[in-house]
């Protein structure tokens, strides 16, 4: 008789210490649960409200791969681009078109370790909020460059910005202006591309 008491206590008290180990674990699950679903939330959060602080704000800058782009100017010129010989008024060389010139210079910076080839950066087409495209007119347009542009030269690590000088003849019509730029991958040759905001002034 005390022997079945004995083993009658022995079990209950098994029985007790199994749910007490597995509520002590149902109470560390809930906990972790909890703290999990609150830092989820707290994060979430924060996504939101970056988010929120973006709206608006315009895209200075991009990095693809180990290039970072800036954005440095973007004029208007108007309907009629002065050669360099008109500049100088010896005699008249112009360009002309029913809409507008736009002359962007965005500059690139090797962020990376080694040289960054040249021909493997670029700043492609404007695009407006249309979602048209506008083409570089530099190679039609060669003689009404400004400047010596410096499009896709070799970038040493952490040199200053590289400008790259491009026109584009674009409709008076188009806002919401945007530049692509892109880099090819030396091994892969897969271009990999992001947009910078355009600011245009007169």
């Amino acid at each position: 008789m005390v022997n079945k008491n004995k083993k009658s206590l022995g079990k209950i008290s098994s029985i007790f210490l199994i749910l007490a180990v597995v509520l002590i674990i149902l109470v560390i699950v809930v906990f972790v649960v909890v703290k999990l679903n609150a830092t989820k939330k707290a994060n979430d959060l924060k996504a939101q409200q970056d988010a929120k602080a973006q709206v608006g704000q315009p895209v200075r800058e991009t990095t693809v791969g180990n290039v970072r782009f800036v954005f440095i100017s973007a004029k208007d010129l108007g309907n009629t681009l002065l050669g360099p010989v008109a500049r100088y008024q010896q005699y008249q060389d112009k360009l002309t078109t029913t809409e507008r010139f736009i002359q962007v210079i965005i500059g690139a910076q090797n962020k990376g370790k080694l040289n960054f080839p040249r021909d493997l950066w670029d700043v492609g087409n404007i695009v407006d909020s249309e979602g048209r495209n506008y083409v570089s007119i530099n190679d039609q347009a060669y003689a009404f460059v400004p400047t010596k542009t410096l499009c896709g030269t070799l970038l040493k690590p952490e040199f200053d910005p590289t400008p790259c000088l491009k026109l584009y003849e674009v409709s008076k019509e188009s806002t919401g202006l945007k530049i692509e730029v892109n880099i090819t991958n030396q091994t892969t040759t897969r271009k990999q591309e992001s947009f910078i905001d355009l600011n245009v002034t007169k």
